[in-house]
């Protein structure tokens, strides 16, 4: 049977993982060739432990959506959603037209329909956090 944690226990692990999943998303942005400068964390938003949508100013001041948690980690440009909340809905819409292109492709291996699956499911569970509106009446 598993502990129940302390508030103050939940809450550092809860930091803990805001931390890596910022580290994680910093870290795409690298691999990708964009060198992150800032995170605007006030526009950030978080559910821990599924996603963290990030925005976040590149050294070179382009501006970017990433989002990363118990998801493919992904970017796109700011000027793709007007915040988080809709950053998310345009990253549900995207991975639905990523994962039919991947289908769409010809030959597919079981690497590429598990990831087109995968792509799909994260897909769906984004739109329906998009959708909970509870989730984000504190953003406005």
């Amino acid at each position: 049977m598993a502990e129940q944690l302390t508030e103050e226990q939940q809450a550092e692990a809860n930091s803990e993982w805001v931390r890596i999943q910022f580290q994680k998303a910093n870290q795409y942005l690298a691999e990708k060739g964009i060198l992150p400068d800032n995170v605007a964390v006030s526009e950030s938003r978080y559910l821990t432990p599924l996603m963290a949508v990030w925005k976040i100013t590149a050294q070179d001041r382009k501006q970017y959506w990433v989002i990363s948690g118990d998801l493919p980690t992904d970017h796109m440009p700011l000027s793709a959603a007007q915040d988080a909340r809709e950053a998310v809905r345009a990253f549900s819409l995207s991975w639905q037209l990523k994962a039919e292109q991947v289908m769409n492709s010809g030959s597919i291996d079981k690497t590429k329909a598990d990831f087109a699956n995968l792509l799909v499911h994260r897909a769906h569970g984004l739109y329906d956090l998009f959708n909970k509106e509870e989730l984000w009446a504190k953003q406005s």
